[in-house]
């Protein structure tokens, strides 16, 4: 299956219109708020002489750390403005971009024919796709790793929405980050918490290590506490 054509157009409206700078999406976190502590919790369980794909790049903030930890790294997005986002930002740095479709599941598997059993880091992608395409994701995630790769999966859970629901109830409404989350109709923390362990392991993965996190965001609420979303990371090895 593909996804479908608004959450494709979804997308694309959003990145369209973000402009190019660090935090000017709500979940584009410094790398030493997520992408570092992350790999902390992968590396223990993956070779770093293998190449690293980040799942929903979005504009290849965490890529272009991930860089720094594994031999190579590559960022895809479902969205070409993105990935046109990215590239501008790593500016002819040791990084690749591309678009991809992870239900896509030919495209899927080209990439992993392209560069062998490969690490990947996903970040809160489960948790925000149609409900028809979230095995998919997973079974891609399963694709990409093959055998040898390791897989560090981090997805909001329902704890999540409640700190949503309190950004957006605030007396002046939400901030201007998560309004154009709402506004382009994307829906994040909207899988239950059951079904993304659920999906990993019908996609034929194994859970190696797994925890809580929170996924801090570039948005504040009022009183100044910065947006910090409940979150459950996954190291996972293939079957």
């Amino acid at each position: 299956m593909n996804v479908s054509e608004n959450y494709r157009n979804a997308w694309e409206s959003y990145w369209r219109e973000t402009s190019d700078g660090r935090g000017q999406a709500i979940w584009d976190a410094d790398p030493s708020l997520s992408a570092a502590p992350h790999s902390d919790l992968l590396l223990p369980h993956a070779d770093t002489g293998r190449t690293i794909v980040d799942l929903g790049c979005g504009n290849g903030t965490q890529t272009r750390y991930l860089a720094t930890r594994f031999a190579r790294a590559v960022g895809v997005d479902l969205s070409h403005a993105a990935v046109e986002h990215a590239r501008r930002a790593a500016n002819g740095g040791p990084v690749e971009f591309q678009q991809l479709d992870l239900t896509d599941t030919d495209a899927v598997r080209a990439l992993h024919q392209r560069l062998g059993d490969s690490h990947v880091y996903m970040r809160a992608v489960i948790h925000q796709s149609e409900p028809a395409a979230r095995p998919a994701v997973a079974a891609a995630v399963a694709e990409l790793i093959g055998t040898e790769g390791r897989a560090f999966v981090v997805e909001l859970t329902s704890g999540s929405r409640d700190v949503l629901r309190r950004a957006a109830s605030e007396p002046g409404g939400p901030g201007p980050k998560l309004q154009r989350v709402f506004h382009h109709g994307l829906k994040p923390a909207d899988a239950p918490d059951e079904e993304i362990p659920q999906l990993l392991v019908k996609a034929g993965l194994t859970v190696l290590a797994e925890g809580g996190t929170t996924l801090p965001q570039t948005e504040h609420l009022a009183d100044g506490t910065r947006i910090d979303l409940p979150a459950r990371w996954f190291v996972l090895a293939g079957a």
